[in-house]
């Protein structure tokens, strides 16, 4: 029998390197399984990983699909790393679409360059506001904050269907349910010609920016990694807990609302029931998979979101069923948590006799 024994040291060597060892299982446990399915093996991971990045359209497409994993992520990263769980970006990444689109209708048909900067801060307080409640309950009653922020999401969605449904449908729709289109003063600037990739990508670069500062420069991120280590040595220091559960939360709410914001207002155009994605799920993959690190979890919010490109692509050409992204998507998240196990924990044989 094996058993696993706590490792007095890690490698900081493995702890780096072990997501790229979690995307190279990944990819071979994917071809096992296009095999089984009766599929070439080799051709569905060109289709996957490579002929995305082939097209003027694919580079764009990646880039529309990566901007909300990766901002998402990064709001993520600061609340693990300082030990507060927020499960839940998926909905307030579903309020700040529903709050920015609710004041982009109101506002309709108004224009002006003011409506779109509105539009965008409409997202970021109504994902604040939807991650202040799991904050609130647990610097108040010492809720769970995983079970809040995870129910809470079951909730935006409903919220959304509701008003799309009801108040905010189209008049003149023919009884879809779906807003109106924005007006284009409620639209993000397209960055190239022809293509759906806009300004949120450089919202984006800018967001990873300003996390690398703050966590490595500013007191916030010293608080943020104090906090994650010891809650103990953070009350020592000074600081209060409870501060800092709230500021990951504002904050990771903030990133989700605006990510909401810049998808409705980019490639959607519109409020539809079907905006919640699973972007806020993902970007729990994304945020661990580059180590809760800005710069990494810009590399890996790309491969993510190469996985949602190719995983569409191998639908189309090789018939494959729609599942086919999240079980992607889930081999991935095995296998980084597996290796993280073995950073960790060192297997060693147990006796039976001595």
């Amino acid at each position: 029998m094996f058993k696993l024994e706590p490792r007095n040291e890690q490698s900081l060597f493995f702890v780096y390197f072990s997501p790229f060892i979690s995307v190279i299982m990944s990819i071979f446990a994917g071809a096992v399984m296009f095999m089984v399915l009766g599929e070439n093996p080799v051709e569905a991971m060109k289709i996957i990983f490579i002929n995305p990045l082939k097209s003027l359209f694919g580079l764009s497409e990646l880039m529309v699909k990566a901007t909300p994993l990766i901002i998402i992520a990064i709001g993520l990263s600061l609340g693990f790393k300082a030990g507060v769980w927020n499960i839940g970006a998926e909905g307030q990444y579903t309020i700040g679409a529903l709050c920015s689109g609710s004041l982009a209708l109101a506002l309709y048909p108004i224009s002006g360059f003011w409506v779109l900067p509105l539009v965008l801060i409409a997202g970021i307080i109504g994902g604040s506001i939807w991650a202040a409640i799991p904050a609130l309950l647990k610097t108040k009653f010492n809720t769970h904050e995983i079970l809040v922020s995870l129910m809470l999401t079951y909730v935006a969605i409903l919220l959304l269907s509701v008003m799309v449904h009801g108040p905010l449908r189209d008049p003149d729709g023919f009884n879809f349910p779906e807003s109106r289109l924005f007006h284009y003063s409620a639209l993000l600037p397209i960055l190239i010609e022809g293509t759906r990739a806009h300004i949120g990508t450089i919202f984006a670069l800018i967001i990873v920016f300003g996390a690398y500062v703050i966590m490595g420069k500013h007191v916030i991120g010293y608080q943020i990694r104090v906090s994650g280590e010891s809650s103990k040595a953070l009350s020592f220091s000074g600081y209060s807990k409870k501060t800092i559960i709230w500021i990951c939360f504002l904050t990771s709410g903030a990133l989700a609302g605006i990510a909401g914001a810049i998808d409705i207002t980019g490639p959607v155009g519109q409020l539809v029931p079907s905006i919640p994605v699973g972007y806020g799920f993902t970007g729990i993959i994304v945020a661990f998979l580059g180590r809760l690190n800005p710069v990494g979890i810009l590399f890996s919010g790309i491969l993510l979101a190469l996985t949602y490109i190719g995983g569409e692509a191998a639908q189309i050409k090789m018939s494959l069923p729609s599942a086919i992204t999240g079980v992607f998507q889930g081999m991935l998240l095995f296998f980084l948590l597996a290796t993280d196990v073995l950073v960790n924990y060192k297997i060693k044989l147990k006796r039976f006799f001595k």
